[in-house]
């Protein structure tokens, strides 16, 4: 047994069957018939209808064929919801990675690119059973609205030749700043017809959104646009005119090329997708947990994402992760478990089996103006304006964040950011804990200590003129430990004897122990006796470790305890 947080209660650690079996077992042992076959078949044809267009449009953003996109939302969606740790996960190809990937395919071929999904999946199952899903929930949430909103601005920026239907003379530029350059020379080649389609597109899924919301607007305002583009004869490029279309079948399954030259120029690749991969599919299953009121299980979940992942690279898919709107969509749906994340890609499959040559006329300007709409939903408006007005930290770790994405790289964003939001939560820590001093005094005399706190009068404390009592209160690590230990540097000023009240202290690191371990040393030359009380295991055992024990220290439970030994030792 493990004890709580909360006093009086105890907690059993979970086993490993229970960290790790599926929701999908979960939900067949409670019981799962009909009714709850047909809500799953019901949300599981919702979800696939919403997944159907943006699939493709995120694989032709990424830089890939459009069937590469179904491949990963058939093969790794339906791996995500059959093993994953959440009941209503879907998985999929993400807005996210459009950025990762393009860079990855434009560096190292659609073979790296496969090749470094596939080491992502791997290292995701290896997070997942090292138990580093618990981990991710420390990223702070300034960092995620950051890159949330960075990346949201870069797919925008990467469909803006679409949208317009530019012709540029060479490659599209990677880096923002190239890449509006680049658009701008290229304004004089604006299609009319594109920007029509795309304008088409975007007001038919907002006008449907706003009237008539349970409808499947994204998937309604693509066949609307092709169909325009195919009746008009719109001078458009199509998915058939730049691809030729998508396969009415699965590849076979097959092993990406690799040699250990290829493995480490990806490693990098494949780091950034597992860091991503894990950060967006938990953000996704706690969205998901706080409209049903369910607990995912987040190392199961990383275990789950691994796996699909490197069944999508064997099929030629990229990378899979949980995606937060095709997750919302599938609770608001209706869904039971996760059966329905894998009828999800059961109907996209049957989709392409029958209806593979209708997709050659799709626009891509189409599919652009999904994306728009995409990037726009991206971008957390209302949580980046609260955190900016908050504090001038968040503030700076969101701003930072963002610029860094957009302007830099997602990973160097994340890392940075991260780095940002945990030296501002050390900062604000260590002016957390407080040291009270009871130095027995006349009860007007009452005054303040170095730190401008009021020091306490108790009376029955007061018999001792050398004895100096000092209490520490708060987590006492290596961010307080300066300010600690210039307070302690005075315990051997005209006093005979030192307790220090440790009865409030949750929390000491090894750098706390150190400075203890030191002004313990000087008590010793000085002669003071010195005692620690209230001491919890935990904090003990730190202290021990650091040489803080007998005889040059003694323990005491209480305050009363050591003051009672100091008047027994005098008699």
């Amino acid at each position: 047994m493990k004890a709580d947080l909360n006093p009086g209660r105890t907690t059993r650690q979970p086993t490993f069957r229970e960290l790790y079996t599926p929701k999908l077992v979960t939900v067949i042992r409670e019981g799962y018939g009909l009714p709850q076959f047909q809500a799953d078949l019901l949300a599981g044809l919702t979800v696939a209808i919403v997944a159907l267009p943006l699939s493709m449009a995120i694989a032709i953003a990424s830089g890939v064929s459009p069937d590469r996109g179904l491949y990963t939302a058939i093969i790794g969606g339906f791996l995500v919801s059959a093993l994953g740790g959440s009941r209503f996960q879907i998985g999929g190809p993400a807005g996210a990675f459009i950025v990762l990937v393009a860079a990855t395919v434009a560096r190292h071929g659609v073979e790296g690119l496969i090749l470094a999904t596939m080491m992502s999946g791997a290292f995701l199952v290896a997070a997942g059973y090292l138990r580093l899903g618990t981990y991710v929930k420390f990223i702070p949430y300034p960092v995620t609205v950051g890159f949330t909103s960075g990346i949201a601005v870069i797919i925008f920026a990467s469909q803006l030749s679409e949208l317009f239907g530019l012709t540029l003379p060479g490659k599209e530029p990677g880096e923002l700043i190239e890449k509006l350059i680049a658009l701008g020379e290229a304004a004089g080649t604006v299609n009319p017809a594109a920007v029509g389609v795309a304008a088409l597109t975007i007001g038919v899924i907002l006008g449907l959104k706003r009237l008539r919301p349970t409808w499947p607007g994204m998937l309604i305002a693509v066949a609307a646009a092709a169909l325009a583009a195919y009746a008009f004869g719109l001078p458009v490029e199509t998915i058939g005119s730049r691809f030729g279309g998508i396969p009415r079948s699965l590849p076979l399954p097959s092993l990406p090329a690799f040699s250990l030259e290829q493995v480490q120029a990806v490693f990098p690749d494949a780091v950034a997708f597992t860091l991503l991969g894990a950060i967006e599919s938990l953000l996704s299953a706690v969205v998901a947990d706080g409209m049903t009121g369910r607990r995912h299980r987040s190392n199961c979940e990383l275990v789950a994402q691994g796996f699909a992942n490197m069944g999508s690279a064997l099929f030629g898919g990229i990378c899979v992760t949980g995606t937060i709107a095709r997750t919302a969509t599938n609770v608001r749906a209706g869904a039971h478990g996760p059966v329905s994340g894998m009828l999800h890609s059961g109907f996209l499959l049957l989709f392409m089996l029958i209806a593979a040559p209708l997709a050659s006329y799709i626009p891509l300007a189409a599919l652009a103006g999904v994306l728009a709409v995409v990037a726009w939903n991206m971008v957390e408006k209302t949580a980046f304006a609260a955190l900016i007005r908050s504090s001038w930290g968040d503030a700076m770790v969101l701003l930072v964040t963002f610029a860094l994405v957009v302007f830099r790289d997602l990973t160097e964003g994340i890392v940075v950011g991260f780095a940002l939001g945990s030296v501002l939560f050390i900062d604000r820590m260590s002016k957390s804990i407080a040291v009270d001093t009871d130095v027995p005094m006349a009860r007007d005399d009452v005054a303040d200590d170095r730190n401008g706190r009021r020091t306490s009068y108790e009376p029955e404390k007061a018999s001792d003129p050398d004895t100096v009592i000092y209490r520490i209160s708060g987590a006492f690590f290596f961010g307080a430990a300066t300010t600690v230990g210039t307070v302690l540097d005075r315990i051997a000023d005209q006093r005979k004897s030192f307790v220090l009240d440790c009865s409030g202290v949750p929390f000491l690191d090894s750098t706390a122990a150190n400075v203890l371990e030191g002004a313990v040393r000087k008590a010793k030359r000085a002669g003071v006796r010195f005692f620690i009380t209230g001491a919890s295991p935990g904090v003990r055992r730190m202290l021990f470790a650091q040489g803080v024990k007998p005889p040059h220290v003694r323990y005491k439970a209480t305050i009363e305890n050591a003051l009672q030994q100091l008047r027994d030792e005098r008699v």
